[in-house]
């Protein structure tokens, strides 16, 4: 019977070990623990612990706080690599974090697996074949709602994210779907205050908002929105309408639509077990950001049943071939190992007690793959 230790390490590591009689396997886990945006991070990695714990992993799990800094981050993944000599690195959130550390980790030889952030130059020019996204591209989403809104007869929308490179990969994936927009603002990453945004919008002639602001930033803005008297529909990817952000939001955003590669009443049985053990151990809802966590944690065992991380043919092989019940249900990876999923729509109704929660309404975008597929020389 394995034993599992959890101790914890120097710098705010935790780190979990199961102890076997070979070496586990070791993963880096990188992710934002504190500060803004925090319950991303946290939410990844609960989902994957336990995925690992529910399939009594040989693995040895160390996991750091990046706090959001891309220098962090980097600094991190450089003592993780040289010092702990981990054979994979996952857990970024934030996509000018992940291009901080992703091109040297794997130029360098080591497995670097997306629970989060997709860049369109990782998907693109920039691909390479020990790096694999478990999430989405940038653009799929917001693409997606794009597709959606045109279908659904709106003709002016207003259009936000903030001026990093998902925000400016969620626009372009929004308009490559919609067409050019009534407005287009890039905010500030972490931005609280949106009354000069909302001043725009209402001096427009927008028929509708879309806006990727994730974390606390969809928080301060939908609180602010709604004080506006401002009627327009309110559309998103969500990233800025996960479970989380609901409860903070309250009932403002009940009625709000957004896509997503996940929803946690998709009816298949490894989401249903999923859900039904995220909610037990956490006592709360997973969001999507836990989703991906368990799906990259299930990938990575999958191929490990093949496969070690030394054999890196063999590894690669295996982590291509994707052969795990995934939550979000069909899921392979295109040729410059990113998804190839369905992107659904959800809506915010008011749940059980009046708590806003997102319900399924249906498939935005069947068999998505995304836009920099020919870019990439895989």
């Amino acid at each position: 019977m394995k034993k599992l230790v959890i101790s914890m390490a120097v710098s705010a590591a935790l780190v979990v070990t199961t102890v076997a009689s070979a070496a586990p396997t070791k993963i880096g886990m990188i992710t934002t623990l504190s500060g803004g945006g925090s319950h991303l991070g946290i939410d990844v990695r609960d989902g994957f612990m336990l995925a690992t714990e529910m399939a009594n992993a040989d693995l040895e799990v160390i996991i750091r706080d990046d706090a959001r800094k891309p220098d962090i981050a980097k600094s991190l993944a450089n003592e993780l690599i040289q010092k702990d000599k981990v054979d994979i690195l996952t857990g970024i959130i934030w996509s000018n974090l992940a291009m901080a550390v992703v091109p040297s980790t794997v130029r360098g030889g080591t497995f670097y697996l997306s629970p989060n952030a997709g860049p369109s130059a990782l998907a693109g020019k920039a691909c390479h074949e020990n790096y694999f996204n478990v999430a989405w591209q940038n653009n799929n989403l917001h693409e997606a709602m794009g597709h959606f809104m045109k279908g659904d007869g709106l003709k002016k929308p207003f259009i936000l994210a903030p001026n990093y490179p998902a925000g400016t990969d969620a626009l372009t994936g929004f308009k490559s779907r919609f067409g050019e927009a009534e407005g287009e603002i890039f905010t500030k990453l972490g931005q609280k205050d949106y009354a000069a945004e909302i001043a725009q919008i209402r001096a427009s002639n927008a028929d509708s908002i879309f806006f990727f602001l994730p974390g606390g930033m969809g928080i301060a803005f939908m609180k602010q929105y709604a004080s506006s008297g401002l009627k327009l529909p309110v559309y998103g990817p969500a990233f800025s309408f996960d479970e989380i952000i609901l409860g903070a939001v309250g009932n403002s955003a009940i009625g709000v639509k957004n896509t997503s590669q996940w929803a946690y009443d998709l009816d298949n049985a490894a989401n249903e077990q999923f859900v039904k053990a995220f909610r037990a151990k956490y006592d709360r809802t997973p969001t999507l950001y836990a989703s991906q966590g368990y799906d990259t944690a299930n990938l990575i065992l999958s191929a490990l049943e093949k496969a070690r991380p030394s054999d890196k043919d063999a590894f690669r092989k295996a982590l291509k071939s994707a052969d795990f019940d995934s939550v979000r249900g069909s899921f392979k990876f295109g040729s410059n190992q990113h998804p190839i999923q369905n992107i659904y729509v959800r809506e915010v109704v008011a749940g059980d007690g009046k708590k806003p929660t997102n319900k399924l309404v249906g498939i935005a975008i069947s068999n998505l793959q995304d836009a920099y597929v020919s870019q990439c020389s895989l």
